[in-house]
């Protein structure tokens, strides 16, 4: 290349075939970048201009170079210095590219330059104070790359600057209060950098021409300036993602320009201000996750909004009758709150609705008429509140319907026919009412349903043959009710469903034959039925069951051998006609209760076989006789009891804690079993809190052991501590945990305590299910990532936050251990995202560790993971069986 430009200069071509000086330049700009993809192969030395050269734009009179633009062209390499040798150069766009190296003080040799977007690079270093002295520059576009240290003072002298972005890189220090000179701006994005904890400079209420201002996820505190009511431009303002409080100015009702307002996630508090009603441009406006108290104003409701957003707060009183004004409102959530009463009758009629989330509140009456009258409802999302009467006829017509949540409220009545076949439905759930009626027929019409939850109603008649023709069924709960007739035969060709509870109804006959053709089922519960005939050999072919419950039918013949081909959490065949031998596995005490009520039932278990002793003392007859009076008498007495305790003990049974033998551990081992595998030769790793075992089980399976090593502090739960003692004896308390599919066979378990600590146990002093479920995701993260919590890596952050933030600013790539085979990476960003969803900041919304376990084996079909409004997951995205739908993985 370099014998090229010395034979141009010395033997000069004809004039029409001599490349310009601006050409000379450019080819030294393509020789200074790598070109993988061959962007700039077409670039033709021969050309006598380079104005027909791809990413190369001329003036039309003048003929010289006034801009480049190679987006995603692929380029490596530092940033092109002989650029700024064009010098009618305007504009420069190298947007997603791989330009790495700092930024050379140099560039400010760009005289004439307008705009310079560099944005999704890999640029390092400072940001040069030079590009201040660039007198033309209106446009600095820098964010996704790794730019760090503090915004020089410099930039407070820009003299026509009218967009910066510095958006997502590494900028620390504080926001500079310089900044509020540039009175030229109109767009200011410095969201996603990890400054230090910071105040809003007040000068910025001094930019009276800016129309975006983006400090989303900047660690700022303190309150928002009173001084933003002089914006009176202002179309988008961002300050969500921080750590503001105090309440929101009533100044903010003068930012008459303003079209959205995203105040999300601080600890804002004090009540919304009443004058909002003035902000007559108001399309979006988002206050959830804070502490604001007082009711909803009327005046906000009776704007034109598009989206109202206020879910976890402390918000009280009714929904104003306003927001039914509303010809534009399509997003409506107000989860978590104290607010009460019946919802307006004329919500929806004027209103496209397409989410409505109220639930986690206090409201009442009916289900509004209308709140699919558009015909473009998605979402409806109810459940615990106290809303009453029947399912609104209009809903079986609303076939644009996709999530109906109406669990736990007090609905009653059938369901209308056309509600059971709505065709885009795929989460019914309908548990915890008290709705009656049979299941429609129609109900194989819809073709996308995943999950029908429907326990604890008054539904009644035969389960509907055409239940077995939904493919798409995952999830089948329709437990207490007083479902009649045999188990559809159909159901067996739902080869995707994982769960199956049909337990407390009064359904009789043989379970089908064909049941292995469940293969994916992960629970199946039939308890408290009038099943009869013997347990079918082929359950103990399914390969995924892990939650097996027949008690209490009239089961009888044999215990298939073949069960013992599961490894089981949950194992109940207890109170049926069960007879014969067990099969050895599960002859031992740790299955006692699994088959305690079979009287035909043998084997090495004292006292599982009822025995008579026949030299009984026949003096002791006249006892037996007392204890029968008193007992009758006890029993006249204990009727009365019941009848007065029955209903209250039916709505809270839910709450009630499993019995001692649903352990979510795997059952078949004991405390010794684990102990005698706890030496120094089977250590695989250490932390502040303990070491980690491996330990193969007497079956053959290998499990890490966590032994944590001290006692209880002061402070500490000491019934937490208590209850692991009795669980695991007097070894400690041991985490088993199961490692977390092929993608992270050859990984350890190897970390301090801190990382694996739940926030919420600095304000609580108390761990519970939640916070080991947090822990159990820190664990997960570290088996993807590769890394331990405590990673220099993460500087200020824990674990959590820095896989949270690192995947919504780079995405899973940049998470996952480069170490694990890519063929499984399908598998491990399911995984990834399970463990995100433990790390949960809001323990509501931790999924249990049997759904945990549930997740981990159906990380091989799809989950769909809802993301925040902006494309990016929400670090408060959530899986909730119970818990609201907000956000949710289905």
């Amino acid at each position: 290349m370099i014998l090229v430009f010395l034979l141009m200069f010395l033997n000069p071509l004809p004039h029409g075939f001599a490349l310009n000086q601006e050409g000379l330049y450019l080819l030294q700009v393509k020789q200074s970048l790598s070109d993988l993809t061959g962007a700039l192969s077409g670039w033709n030395h021969r050309d006598d201009t380079p104005c027909r050269w791809r990413g190369v734009s001329c003036d039309s009179l003048t003929g010289r170079v006034e801009s480049v633009d190679f987006s995603n062209f692929q380029l490596a390499g530092p940033f092109p210095l002989f650029l700024c040798r064009l010098p009618s150069l305007r504009s420069i766009l190298l947007v997603n590219n791989n330009i790495n190296s700092s930024l050379p003080v140099d560039i400010s040799g760009c005289q004439n330059l307008t705009t310079l977007d560099l944005s999704e690079n890999l640029l390092v270093g400072s940001l040069p104070h030079s590009l201040a002295t660039i007198p033309t520059l209106r446009n600095l576009t820098l964010y996704g790359n790794n730019f760090s240290g503090e915004i020089p003072a410099s930039f407070g002298q820009f003299q026509r600057l009218e967009y910066l972005n510095l958006a997502g890189n590494l900028l620390d220090g504080t926001i500079p209060a310089v900044l509020g000179n540039i009175s030229t701006f109109k767009e200011l994005d410095l969201a996603y950098n990890p400054f230090s904890p910071t105040h809003i400079p007040s000068e910025l209420g001094n930019l009276t021409n800016l129309e975006q201002l983006f400090l989303a996820g900047c660690n700022i505190v303190g309150q928002i300036p009173s001084s933003f009511g002089r914006l009176v431009h202002l179309r988008n303002l961002d300050l969500s993602l921080n750590r503001l409080t105090g309440s929101i100015p009533n100044s903010i009702s003068e930012l008459k320009s303003i079209e959205q307002i995203e105040l999300y996630n601080n600890s804002l508090s004090g009540e919304l201000p009443l004058n909002m009603g003035n902000l007559t441009m108001l399309m979006r406006f988002d206050a959830s996750m804070n502490e604001l108290t007082g009711t909803i104003p009327a005046g906000l409701c009776g704007l034109q909004l598009e989206s109202l957003n206020l879910y976890i707060n402390r918000l009280e009183g009714t929904l104003p009758e306003s927001i039914t004004r509303s010809e534009n409102l399509h997003d409506l959530k107000l989860f978590n709150n104290k607010l009460s009463g019946p919802l307006p009758s004329q919500l929806g009629a004027n209103s496209p609705l397409k989410s409505l989330d109220l639930s986690y509140n206090q409201f009442s009456g009916e289900i509004p008429e209308n709140l699919c009258a558009k015909g473009q409802l998605e979402d409806i999302i109810l459940i615990y509140n106290s809303f009453s009467g029947k399912v609104p006829e209009s809903l079986g017509r609303c076939t644009s319907l996709a999530r109906v949540r109406l669990k736990h409220n007090s609905l009653s009545g059938p369901i209308p026919d056309g509600f059971w076949g709505l065709p885009k439905v795929f989460l019914l759930e309908l548990a915890e009412n008290s709705f009656g009626g049979e299941i429609s027929k129609t109900i194989s019409s819809a073709h996308n349903l995943s999950i029908l939850s429907i326990s604890d109603n008054r539904f009644s008649g035969a389960l509907p043959a055409e239940i077995g023709s939904l493919e798409t069924l995952v999830e089948i709960s329709a437990s207490e009710n007083g479902f009649t007739g045999q188990i559809p035969r159909s159901l067996v060709k739902l080869s995707q469903l994982v769960k199956l509870d049909l337990s407390e109804n009064k359904i009789d006959g043989t379970i089908p034959e064909g049941v292995k053709g469940l293969m994916n089922l992960n629970e199946l519960n039939l308890a408290n039925n009038r099943l009869s005939g013997s347990i079918p050999s082929e359950i103990g072919s399914l390969p995924v069951l892990n939650y097996l419950d027949l008690s209490s039918n009239s089961f009888s013949g044999k215990v298939p051998i073949e069960l013992q081909n599961l490894k089981l959490n949950v194992l109940n065949l207890s109170n049926n006609q069960l007879s014969g031998e067990l099969p050895p596995l599960y002859a031992n005490e740790n299955y006692r209760n699994s088959f305690v009520g079979n009287p035909g039932l043998c084997g090495d278990l004292d006292g599982l076989c009822p025995k008579i002793n026949r030299s009984k003392n026949k003096n002791c007859l006249w006892i037996l006789t007392s204890i029968f009076v008193l007992a009758g008498l006890v029993f006249v007495l204990g009727v009365v009891w019941f009848y007065m305790k029955y209903q209250s003990f039916k709505k809270n049974k839910k709450r009630a804690a499993v019995t001692k033998w649903r352990s979510f551990h795997k059952i078949g081992f004991s405390e010794n079993e684990i102990a005698d595998c706890l030496k120094e030769e089977n250590v695989i790793g250490s932390g502040a809190s303990g070491k980690v075992y491996k330990v193969v089980l007497s079956n053959g399976d290998a499990v890490a052991v966590k032994k944590i090593s001290g006692g209880v502090k002061k402070g500490d739960s000491l019934s937490a501590a208590d209850t692991e003692r009795d669980e695991v004896a007097d070894f400690g308390v041991a985490k088993i945990v199961k490692r977390v599919g092929k993608a992270a066979e050859s990984m350890s378990v190897i970390a301090g305590s801190y990382g694996y600590i739940a926030p919420e146990y600095a304000y609580t002093l108390r761990v519970n299910e939640k916070s080991d479920i947090y822990s159990f995701g820190v664990v997960i993260l570290e088996l993807v990532t590769g890394k331990p919590p405590t990673d220099p890596e993460f500087g200020e952050k824990d674990m959590v936050n820095w896989v949270c933030s690192t995947y919504n600013q780079k995405g899973a790539e940049q998470v996952i251990d480069p170490r694990l085979d890519s063929t499984y990476k399908e598998q491990i960003c399911r995984v990834l995202d399970i463990g995100i969803l433990c790390t949960n900041a809001l323990p509501i919304n931790r999924p249990s560790m049997r759904k945990v376990v549930k997740l981990l084996q159906e990380a091989s079909w799809e989950n769909k993971f809802k993301a925040s409004k902006d494309g990016k997951l929400s670090p408060y995205y959530c899986y909730d069986e119970e818990a609201s739908d907000q956000a949710s993985i289905v």
